[in-house]
């Protein structure tokens, strides 16, 4: 018990430090698990999201697409800025409400033709956006100066608060629209920067150059779709963008969003630009849309890496911004208490329970443990749009489970190992198994217990050895022997000990048994009757006939692993009651019976008797005797089996 109560407290301990170091890393959150091992959780949470309540866009967002069948029928990328300038005629002829290109125009290609593009655009007036180019060189000496073109001064962010908390990706160079293209058109960047697996998990809704902060082609698109002023949409340090004075776009301090991907690319059934020049696409598709025009086809090399696909166009990509802005559909990231709360409330529930389990209910536990938290993960994630952390509480449920199971193993199958090493040869295979499933019944320690002895002891033996050859004798014995101890397992008795032709066993010990006495009365019955069929069979081949007597009594004994510690150590029963069962023992012989049980264990029988659950059987009052070692008078009965054929447990 010493043991088992000082491994239940070290792994309560240790429970609680491991909760403790989990902790400690989840407020610490290294770059190696957030974006390795964490991102990856998210995705399979889109997943089962998409699968739970499969989100849909709104039909606000329209998305025009050069794919592969534009490049079959019109020819190769890039296209000519005469053919673009005819695609995106067709389009602001649908009278889209904002109209977002996310193509490049930095190079020029003929005057007539970029000043033919500027004039279609120009056409549009203020709903137009452009996709600028801005350079991040990552591990470079930033340049000591930058210099601002004109044309992106009045698409710069107006309201700022908070600027020190502010950690905003910082570009290096930007590459402008041809100023016949660009004139003076919003513009918004499209620089990206995937995880480290390659995926595209965040949105930069602004950066930094030459000390003025641009929000990106998504953002500015969504804010003109929601008809606010540039000096509406105010960076409100860490936390986040405000877009008048109901959006809250939530970001890290590094000016990021969740993007919260919809399903893989097509989500927005993109209109083919082909489509879109033939003039087979009905006007209310595209009219008082939010239109955002890219590319598709894998020739174009706009293809974004996501936890659906990695074949999703840039341009869908940022449609699905602008979706989450326009229907305030925002992933947000948990501050951490319910993390904090997972990991304390799961380490101290293992703590606790996980001492008084087995190893295999200890795994079952944690097992729960881990599944209930992954359920609250994903309810959370599905219902909530909350990304809480699942890596560190659930690896901090998997490696108490591991740790602490296999200690508990080796522990369990070391005591099974020295339960089955003590007991084996006193108790039946039955008794021995239910002491390991539960080793706090195999107490070795001293105590008091009532239980019920019972003593058998061969008559003559004294007489018969001296006048049989040893060897017939012990052969003799050891068939006696073998009978008798069968039966005692069979009823489940334990066996202490053999004092020469005498051999003492009982019940109650070490696994409780409230029918002790019961037991040990049916064993005496089945071990009388499977004498007198042993002595047919001895009379039949001649051989010496042996005849035993056997006494039975109950009441509280000192029990316990007796002996020379380190020495001989046996595990058995003293006491005044045992001395008692072996004195009415050798009453038998003066009585001329072959059971003799006394008024104690006639008292625990009492019920039995009057129901007459015990079968066809006597018990016979023979008188009060006075014993050696006894002062009071002890009443005494014969136990008789009135069944000839009497049938026993195999």
């Amino acid at each position: 018990m010493n043991i088992r109560l000082r491994t239940g407290k070290q792994i309560f301990a240790f429970c609680i430090v491991s909760s403790m170091v989990f902790l400690s890393v989840l407020i610490w959150r290294p770059n190696s698990i957030e974006e390795r091992l964490e991102t990856l959780t998210l995705d399979y949470r889109f997943h089962v999201r998409n699968v739970l309540a499969k989100p849909s866009p709104s039909g606000q967002v329209v998305v025009v697409a050069i794919d592969e069948k534009s490049l079959k029928k019109f020819g190769r990328w890039p296209w000519t800025r005469t053919l673009t300038a005819r695609l995106i005629s067709r389009i602001l002829s649908y009278e889209p409400a904002v109209f977002a290109v996310d193509i490049f125009f930095s190079e020029p290609e003929t005057p007539s033709a970029d000043r033919e593009l500027g004039r279609i655009l120009h056409q549009a007036g203020d709903k137009v956006i452009l996709a600028t180019a801005f350079d991040v060189w990552v591990d470079r000496k930033k340049q000591d100066t930058q210099h601002l073109p004109d044309s992106l001064f009045h698409s710069a962010f107006m309201r700022i608060q908070n600027y020190h908390e502010l950690s905003a990706v910082a570009a290096d160079n930007v590459l402008v629209n041809v100023a016949d293209i660009a004139q003076d058109f919003l513009i918004g960047h499209v620089y990206s920067h995937p995880d480290h697996d390659g995926k595209l998990r965040w949105e930069i809704l602004y950066l930094t150059y030459a000390d003025e902060y641009f929000p990106s082609l998504a953002l500015q698109t969504a804010r003109k779709a929601l008809g606010l002023r540039l000096d509406e949409m105010v960076i409100e340090g860490s936390t986040g963008i405000r877009l008048g004075d109901k959006i809250t776009i939530p970001t890290d301090e590094n000016g990021r969003m969740l993007i919260n991907y919809l399903c893989r690319e097509g989500t927005f059934s993109p209109v083919s630009a082909a489509d879109v020049l033939d003039g087979n696409i009905p006007k209310e598709r595209l009219r008082g849309r939010t239109v955002l025009l890219g590319t598709s086809a894998i020739a174009t090399y706009d293809l974004k890496n996501t936890p659906f696909s990695s074949n999703m166009p840039g341009v869908e990509k940022n449609a699905t911004i602008v979706e989450n802005i326009l229907s305030e559909n925002f992933i947000q990231k948990s501050k951490g208490y319910i993390e904090v709360a997972a990991l304390l409330l799961t380490g101290i529930l293992m703590g606790i329970f996980l001492p008084r389990l087995s190893a295999l209910n200890g795994a079952l536990l944690c097992f729960v443990l881990f599944i209930m938290y992954i359920l609250v993960v994903l309810i959370f994630f599905v219902y909530a749009n909350l990304w809480v952390h699942f890596v560190y509480p659930a690896a901090n449920i998997m490696m108490v489970s591991v740790v602490v199971t296999v200690v508990k193993y080796f522990f369990e199958e070391k005591k099974s190992k020295e339960i089955r090493a003590m007991f084996s040869s006193y108790v039946s295979p039955k008794i021995v198994a239910e002491l390991i499933n539960d080793p706090t019944k195999a107490r070795l320690g001293g105590g008091r217990k009532v239980v019920t002895i019972l003593f058998a002891d061969i008559m003559g033996f004294t007489t018969l050895s001296e006048r049989r050859p040893p060897e017939e004798v012990v052969d003799l014995l050891n068939e006696y022997f073998h009978e008798m101890t069968d039966i005692i397992f069979r009823w489940d008795g334990t066996l202490d000990k053999f004092v020469g032709d005498e051999i003492m066993a009982f019940w109650g010990a070490p696994a409780d048994q409230p029918d002790h006495a019961e037991l040990a009365v049916r064993c005496a019955l089945n071990m009388a009757d499977s004498l007198v069929r042993m002595q047919q069979k001895w009379k039949e081949e001649g051989q010496e006939i042996l005849d035993c007597g056997i006494g039975i009594n109950t009441g509280e004994v000192v029990i316990g692993n007796i002996g020379a510690a380190g020495k001989k150590m046996d595990y058995t029963v003293i006491g005044d009651h045992v001395n008692l069962a072996a004195r009415v023992e050798t009453l038998t012989r003066n009585y001329g019976v072959r059971i003799i049980l006394t008024e104690f264990t006639k008292q625990h029988l009492e019920e039995l008797l009057k129901q007459g659950s015990l079968g066809h059987c006597q018990v016979r009052e023979l008188e009060a005797v006075k014993v050696k070692g006894k002062e009071k008078e002890v009443m005494i009965f014969e136990l008789k089996n009135l069944e000839h054929d009497a049938t026993y447990p195999e």
